[in-house]
Parts: C-alpha cells; sequence; structure tokens
C-alpha cells in the first residue's frame, strides 16, 4: 500500500509500467511519422493496438488502485502548487483513460473486428458504425499527442521538484 510519505510497490510498479508503454507507443508513431511506412515502422504499428490494450487494462488497475489508497498517498502540497498538481493529474487520468476509450469506441464500431494477441474482443461487423469510428478518428491521435505533452510537463515537474525545489517527491516515486 502506499504511504503519506511514499508510493508503494504496486504504485510505482503501474507508474513506471505505464511510463515503459507511453514510451513504446511514442516511439512507433514517431518513427511512423517520421519514417513512413517502412519496416520499422510496420514493427511497431503492428503492436500498436495490443499494447494499446494493456496500457487500458494498466490504467483501469491504476485507477482503481488509486482510488483504494485514496488518503493514504503523499499529498500534492498546499497553495497553487498543490492545486496545479492535482489538476495536473486529473488531467493526466482523464487523457489517459480517454485515449485507449476512444481507439475501442472506434475498433468496436468499425468492420475489421478487434482481436489483439489472436484473442477476438470485438468481432468483425458487417456495418461500419460510422459515429464510433469518426469520432475515434478525429480524436484518439489528437489526444494521444496531448497525452504526450502533459506526460513532457508531468517529467519536467518532477525534475523541477527533484533538482530545484529539493523537496523528495521524485524519491517518493523511484521508491
Amino acid at each position: 500500500m502506499d504511504t503519506t510519505q511514499a508510493y508503494g510497490r504496486i504504485s510505482r510498479i503501474l507508474h513506471w509500467g505505464l511510463a515503459a508503454l507511453f514510451l513504446w507507443q511514442f516511439l512507433g508513431m514517431a518513427v511512423k511519422l517520421v519514417l513512413g511506412r517502412v519496416p520499422l515502422s510496420g514493427f511497431f504499428v503492428g503492436l500498436h493496438q495490443p499494447v494499446g490494450l494493456a496500457i487500458f487494462a494498466l490504467i483501469a488497475l491504476r485507477v482503481l488502485w488509486a482510488l483504494l489508497n485514496r488518503g493514504h498517498r503523499p499529498g500534492h502540497g498546499a497553495g497553487a502548487l498543490g492545486l496545479a498538481a492535482r489538476l495536473g493529474h486529473l488531467t493526466l487520468y482523464t487523457v489517459m483513460v480517454a485515449v485507449p476509450l476512444l481507439a475501442l469506441l472506434r475498433a468496436f464500431g468499425n468492420t475489421r473486428g478487434f482481436a489483439p494477441w489472436g484473442f477476438e474482443i470485438f468481432a468483425p461487423r458487417a456495418q461500419e458504425i460510422a459515429w464510433m469510428v469518426n469520432l475515434g478518428n478525429a480524436a484518439h491521435g489528437l489526444l494521444a499527442w496531448t497525452l504526450a505533452a502533459l506526460i513532457a510537463g508531468h517529467i519536467v515537474m518532477a525534475l523541477l521538484h527533484h533538482f530545484v525545489l529539493r523537496d523528495g517527491l521524485l524519491r517518493r516515486m523511484i521508491g
């Protein structure tokens, strides 16, 4: 369990596991944007849906774990910086949930079906549900890059806490 002084082992595993999977996804999409459709980007893109589903599962576990540890976790601090931290984390969690939900909505509405790792989650459908596909197409990528920017801000703030404020925040998350 988490304590008011530090995040517990499960919180740290979920945090850094998600960090690694997000890095994988963003690296793959960046390779695709820079190099186009080449074998290297195909390797990443071919794993985008299964890794995305793993991210969604870990996010669900992380949200549940955060709720179970509510009141036991280290605080965000007082004043404007504490409020900014709370709002920043709320925004991160909201976008982290929205991005894979939009992908799942798109997968449900398209005609291809969805079977990451060979396990069918959504069977192929005869007719596309246009609003689902269109919403997913319009918002998934945009919110994913928004998430990348939020993560970059999260990293900057963690480094600021560690090197400038020297308040031990990063040590609480590293363990």
